[in-house]
């Protein structure tokens, strides 16, 4: 088995983990940043009332909702950014090691190369997942209110039977949401928000060029005071992914806003400031009307829910990674003693 398989395996593996823990965060977060009620707004409910008001309103199951699709757009992201993320980087190193036997550099893969190399993954991540997240989008801020105070004063239990099948006639599911987007823009409107997706590369490109760089230098710094150890535990691992991906995430949270908007369902009717026909109005269209607050809605709720994501996602990944060339050294070894005669 290769390395980037093992670490493509090792990174989906993760980023589901990650993804089922912190799943709650995520569905409030992207609420928070579509959201253009300027009443509702003004409340300005925490994440955890948030979080209590939809279990009231709508019940446990909204939380979750999407996420048999963000489960395996989890798995195709995490899968493919690792694999690729491998591959490049390690025609980074033999790129650095040729560097170095002309007399040039450590040998190692500098800041610039690691960021590169980020990138190019997440570009290929961002263009074959974009229609996953897509529906994941529709999915997560689609509303279900049940208006029970309503029911609570209807005359009679038929009556409240009779409106309850009128206001929620079926669960919205994948296919509802597919269907959806397909009516509402086609089949280009799969890759709505892709622009600036393809912008938001810098996020997990910083993220792992920042991870990269204080790893290095951590081990580095174990290596000079006890040669025999410079590995470095879960715990470290998991504080490292939490600082890389907080770093990260504050830099390029703007671009995740837009980004949400325009994957929101678009009302045809209403207030025409709330309607983007793409990335530059939707822009200026939140700079117009909302200020440059717009851009950093439900930022407080991204942060928690993204570092937290990213350090358990970092730490499952490396211990899996681990775990499977332990494996495959533990049966080459055995597959030669089986050979002996």
């Amino acid at each position: 088995m290769s390395d980037a398989l093992i670490n493509g395996l090792a990174g989906a593996g993760g980023g589901i983990i990650a993804q089922l823990i912190t799943y709650p965060l995520q569905t409030v977060n992207t609420r928070q940043q579509t959201e253009r009620d300027l009443k509702k707004e003004k409340r300005k409910l925490g994440t955890i009332e948030q979080m209590c008001q939809v279990v009231k309103q709508e019940g446990w199951e909204r939380l979750y909702g999407g996420l048999t699709p963000s489960i395996v757009g989890t798995t195709a992201s995490q899968g493919l950014y690792y694999y690729f993320y491998q591959i490049f980087r390690n025609k980074a190193e033999i790129k650095a090691l040729e560097r170095q036997k002309k007399g040039i550099g450590d040998g190692s893969v500098g800041m610039l190369s690691s960021l590169i190399v980020a990138a190019l993954s997440g570009c290929v991540n961002v263009l074959l997942t974009n229609p996953i997240w897509v529906v994941v989008t529709r999915m997560q801020t689609h509303t279900n209110i049940l208006k029970k105070d309503h029911f609570n004063r209807l005359a009679t239990p038929a009556l409240e039977e009779t409106v309850l099948s009128a206001i929620e006639p079926f669960s919205f599911s994948t296919g509802h949401a597919i269907q959806e987007v397909y009516d509402e823009a086609g089949f280009w409107g799969f890759w709505k928000g892709v622009f600036p997706t393809l912008i938001m590369v810098s996020n997990p490109a910083m993220q792992f060029m920042l991870y990269e760089t204080m790893l290095k230098k951590l081990k580095k710094e174990r290596s000079l005071s006890n040669p025999d150890n410079n590995g470095v535990t879960a715990l470290e691992i998991f504080l490292l992914g939490a600082l890389a991906k907080l770093g990260a995430t504050v830099v390029t949270y703007p671009l995740n806003v837009v980004k949400a908007r325009l994957q929101a369902k678009q009302v045809a009717t209403g207030d025409r400031r709330h309607q983007y026909k793409g990335t530059i109005d939707a822009i200026l269209k939140m700079i117009r009307y909302e200020g440059f607050y717009g851009f950093y809605k439900g930022m407080s709720t991204k942060i928690v829910q993204s570092v937290l994501a990213a350090a358990v996602l970092f730490m499952i990944k490396e211990e899996l990674v681990k775990g499977a060339r332990l494996l495959l050294v533990k049966d080459g070894i055995h597959t030669v003693k089986s050979k002996l005669p």
